[in-house]
């Protein structure tokens, strides 16, 4: 599995807005992710979308953060990204060339698919954008703190 380049790119643009309250510009998003001012553009468009950033026209213009970063959960985040690992109606879009999946009845993969997706929401709806403001230590910590399904420890 990979996260997009949407995913990855949206989540660093939206920590890197996260540190710079005075906002920044396409421009400056672009220069410092490494990515061309088009696709900041986009990703800071979907982040807009998603009520996680705002936009201000003129000099003092510029991307910040919608609401305090204690707010942005990363879950809804990844969401407005590019969507879950594995969504409900999975089956119904792969089922090969048949009318619906030949395993549709007894599936031990969508079983799999669905656990892996309420660990990832686990962890995901726990975290804030605030949480990802700390260095890796402190994150490698807070990650600890959260349990995974059943009640195990992630880490």
């Amino acid at each position: 599995m990979k996260l997009s380049a949407n995913e990855e790119y949206g989540l660093r643009c939206l920590v890197r807005i996260a540190y710079n309250s005075q906002g920044l510009t396409i421009p400056e998003m672009s220069q410092a992710e490494g990515v061309s001012p088009a696709y900041a553009a986009k990703i800071l468009r979907v982040l807009r979308k998603g009520g996680f950033v705002k936009a201000a026209r003129g000099k003092e213009g510029g991307y910040t953060l919608a609401r305090p970063a204690q707010e942005i959960v990363i879950g809804n985040v990844m969401d407005a990204l590019g969507g879950k690992l594995f969504e409900s109606d999975f089956c119904d879009s792969h089922s090969g060339q048949h009318a619906i999946c030949t395993r549709s009845v007894d599936c031990s993969v969508r079983s799999l698919w669905r656990a892996v997706q309420v660990a990832v929401d686990q962890v995901l709806s726990q975290a804030t954008l605030r949480d990802l403001m700390q260095n890796e230590e402190e994150m490698n910590s807070f990650v600890r703190t959260i349990p995974g399904p059943n009640g195990l420890r992630l880490m």
